[in-house]
């Protein structure tokens, strides 16, 4: 009796640990974004919508996208195994797994900049409808944005092992240098550097960012350093080729998850003029969300899943699974059904001003509303998501994400007939829905009935 007043007591202090972790970095994240609004206003009066600030938006979505590729895969691959080996084996061999990830890490950051760097002189021209002029300043200005790649990247790794000593509300508020330092730049460098000056901006943010959070990691008891050397066989060796196992399907599923995107928008693109702008701007609210709740949820739940995992506490993790399922969905399922019949009114305040008129938020109401459904679906399905990768299935989630892929263009090719660009919208949220039901399913067939079973 004593025992299990114990182990249930180790649940509720599990789960209100995560909660207010969840909270720090929900706050964090609010934060971070409003200063990120600021940030685009500022570079909005400063460089207006000219060609030069045209160049730099896309010069900077490829850094932007290997960063959320190569660095977040690597972080779902490395934290789960390094709570276990830290857990059973000590503090030491976890550093030596940390600076081996890492190397690993910064190596594909490296390899993937230098790569597109070495093609953008050929594929720019194919894909970049730009005057010469205008497209020679976008591939000089990618050049320049390309230590960013490393820097955000190694930002990353260390955040996510921070969140394994349960440290989140400093590293969740230290992404706020980045749009500090370009407002500072944009104000004090524009005159001399021109649109150079968000280059800099950018550069000296990601490395004040990657400084601060190598330091804090370093306090906490992991050195911020690349193990360049070390043996092939052994325990430590044996963990980090599980990570790198691990890795490869969660950055094939990543690939998939933007391939989605990509077809959302080419199928939009046959659809009538204005449909590729309709669809980006109906999902700018629905995306911040997502961001903000399911990205603080998954942040705060993935170290103590992993904690869990290394000790066998089926029972625990059961335990948040319900809880943290049942909770998400009570704060997501109000938030979606504000934002489905307030679509109209966000949209108009938000955007109808200038050359965005009435006719306009009458199109982009509707497909808003239709991506809004996705909201509690996709919050919920960010806890059986980090469960899995907590118990290293991989293949699953990247079994899910071509299912996903495969279900978004039937979806789409059948609701688009229907409903036009926001049939499109709609499919993203069915295929949602299967997402969850699909995460759920495996969750919870793979979870242990006792405390010591193994997987």
């Amino acid at each position: 009796m004593h025992s299990r007043s114990v182990t249930s007591a180790g649940r509720v202090s599990a789960n209100r640990r995560i909660f207010h972790a969840l909270g720090w970095v929900t706050a964090a994240g609010v934060l971070v974004k409003l200063v990120a609004t600021g940030k685009e206003l500022v570079v909005a009066d400063v460089f207006g919508r000219g060609n030069a600030i045209d160049a730099f938006v896309i010069a900077f979505l490829i850094p932007g996208l290997l960063v959320n590729l190569f660095a977040e895969s690597m972080n779902q691959a490395l934290i789960p195994t390094l709570v276990r080996v830290r857990e059973q084996d000590g503090q030491g061999s976890a550093q030596e797994l940390l600076s081996s990830a890492m190397r690993w890490s910064a190596g594909l950051l490296v390899c993937g900049a230098a790569g597109l760097g070495l093609v953008a002189r050929v594929v720019f021209p194919l894909v970049l409808r730009f005057p010469a002029e205008k497209l020679a300043l976008t591939e000089h200005l990618f050049y320049g944005l390309l230590p960013v790649v490393l820097l955000a990247g190694l930002a990353s790794n260390c955040t996510a092992v921070l969140n394994t000593e349960e440290r989140f509300a400093v590293p969740a508020l230290l992404p706020m240098v980045m749009p500090v330092a370009v407002i500072a730049a944009a104000w004090g460098l524009s005159g001399r550097l021109g649109i150079w000056s968000l280059v800099v901006g950018n550069v000296a943010g990601a490395l004040v960012h990657a400084v601060a959070v190598g330091w804090m990691m370093h306090r906490h008891g992991y050195a911020p350093a690349l193990r360049w050397g070390g043996l092939w066989f052994g325990r430590r060796t044996a963990a980090l080729r599980e990570v790198i196992g691990q890795y490869g399907p969660i950055l094939l599923s990543g690939l998939l998850a933007s391939g989605g995107l990509l077809v959302d928008q080419g199928m939009a693109a046959t659809l009538r003029s204005g449909s590729v702008a309709t669809l980006a701007y109906a999902s700018r609210f629905t995306g911040v969300a997502m961001t903000l709740a399911g990205g603080a949820l998954a942040t705060a739940i993935t170290p103590y899943f992993a904690g869990m995992v290394a000790k066998r506490e089926w029972n625990g993790c059961r335990h948040t699974l319900n809880t943290y399922a049942r909770l998400a969905a009570v704060a997501s399922v109000p938030l979606a059904l504000a934002m489905i019949l307030g679509s109209r009114w966000m949209i108009r305040l938000a955007f109808q001003h200038g050359a965005f008129h009435a006719g306009d938020t009458a199109a982009v109401a509707p497909v808003q509303a239709m991506y809004a459904i996705q909201l509690p679906f996709f919050v919920v399905s960010r806890v059986y998501y980090r469960y899995l990768l907590a118990i290293r299935r991989s293949r699953l989630i990247l079994a899910c994400g071509g299912l996903n892929l495969a279900l978004d263009v039937v979806l789409n090719l059948v609701l688009m007939r229907w409903m036009g660009v926001a049939g499109i919208a709609l499919a993203t949220s069915l295929w949602m829905v299967s997402t969850l039901v699909f995460l759920a399913y495996w969750s919870y067939k793979l979870l242990p009935e006792e405390n010591g079973v193994e997987l």
